[in-house]
């Protein structure tokens, strides 16, 4: 192995071309040692970019079916370009489930931020509610065991948070950071836990971890199958409340907690929430009524499609007027003048990264997020 390849990364992607209506391929190269990237394209067997740094692209965004962008093009990441970067990056990349159990959706910010902060991505995610028999197929090893009734009783109490987490190691590392399933006995073993912060009980324990891959796989296709339209549904009621699209660079800056945080402290509900990978098209779609009006238009359909957003559904006092209070001026350096403790003023880059997404007209609130939770998840 020469020391060239053992410091370059190849993958093979593809983009849509929104101008021509196609999708493009290339190999994309990724140069660890100085953060460079270089990119060729297969259609015409030339170069299509030379080797330049590039500071938005790290290691830890390179795995199979990941959209990342690289100067302004969102690539989808569709398999290894050699047996090399197969060998070094796909084999210790799992994937794992965890579910936020109903009693703590009210810390789901420090959930994601703990995530994060363990080099995890959220991958998949939507907040559900299962009826009984969805929870008893799901805890079937329990069956048999004396907490089943309870267990399930307690799961169907109210909504819950399924995720999809992908990283290395996923599946001890979440185990490791939940600690043992008993809150008390997490408390003296594993203080820094979730189920040490948050648990109660051996029931009331925060949240599930698959217990192996073969288990995550079962329980990641009973949440989110293959099939579309099977599985439990989202929990949006799209009635007396308005949309927030928490922005592909925000989630990337790790800010999703924080945001979530944000939220709550204000005093709003979040009544749905779901990951969403927004193509062109849809994004086209979904900012309609902002072309030939405001000149960042174009950047806004590529920022939204440029990565994985999460989509909530928000209830609280005077929607949507408090809620747009919440996100402060579109521009966050005005926002950071005038209303700094904004979401904008506090979490915002510029006036297309501008960390959320919120409805500016009353009358579009319901029908944004009708869009996202009937339409594009129907």
């Amino acid at each position: 192995m020469t020391s060239f390849q053992e410091d370059r990364y190849a993958f093979l992607t593809e983009w849509h071309d929104p101008t021509a209506s196609l999708l493009r391929r290339y190999q994309l190269f990724f140069y660890p040692k100085d953060n460079s990237v270089e990119m060729f394209d297969l259609k015409y067997q030339r170069m299509f970019l030379r080797r330049t740094k590039y500071e938005d692209l790290h290691l830890e965004d390179l795995f199979l079916g990941n959209r990342v962008t690289v100067f302004s093009r969102q690539l989808k990441l569709i398999d290894y370009g050699d047996q090399f970067t197969a060998n070094k990056l796909g084999s210790k990349i799992e994937k794992t489930f965890a579910l936020v159990k109903p009693d703590v959706l009210n810390k789901i910010g420090d959930i994601f931020e703990l995530i994060y902060s363990a080099k995890l991505i959220v991958t998949k995610a939507k907040m559900t509610t299962v009826t009984w028999s969805q929870a008893a197929d799901f805890y079937v090893e329990h069956q048999s065991k004396p907490f089943f009734n309870n267990l399930i009783q307690f799961v169907t109490s109210g909504p819950v948070v399924a995720m999809e987490l992908t990283g290395d190691e996923a599946m001890s590392i979440w185990r490791t950071l939940l600690g043992p399933a008993d809150s008390a006995a997490a408390r003296q073993e594993a203080p820094q836990s979730l189920r040490a912060k948050f648990g109660t009980d051996a029931i009331r324990n925060v949240c599930h971890g698959s217990e192996s891959l073969a288990a995550a796989a079962r329980e990641l296709e009973f949440f989110f199958p293959s099939t579309v339209g099977h599985g439990p549904g989202n929990t949006a009621v799209c009635e007396d409340s308005t949309c927030c699209i928490i922005k592909p660079h925000a989630i990337a800056e790790g800010l999703t907690g924080k945001i979530l945080n944000s939220i709550r402290e204000a005093r709003f509900k979040i009544a749905a929430l779901q990951l969403f990978n927004i193509d062109y098209a849809n994004a086209e779609e979904f900012y309609e009524i902002y072309k030939g009006v405001v000149t960042e238009y174009p950047g806004m359909v590529t920022e939204l499609c440029s990565g994985p957003c999460i989509v909530l559904e928000i209830q609280g006092a005077d929607i949507p007027k408090s809620f747009r209070e919440l996100c402060g001026p579109s521009d966050p350096e005005i926002a950071r003048l005038l209303r700094p403790n904004t979401l904008r003023g506090l979490y915002g880059k510029d006036k297309v990264r501008n960390a959320v997404h919120c409805t500016d007209l009353p009358e579009d609130s319901v029908l944004e997020v009708q869009y996202f939770f009937r339409i594009l998840d129907g």
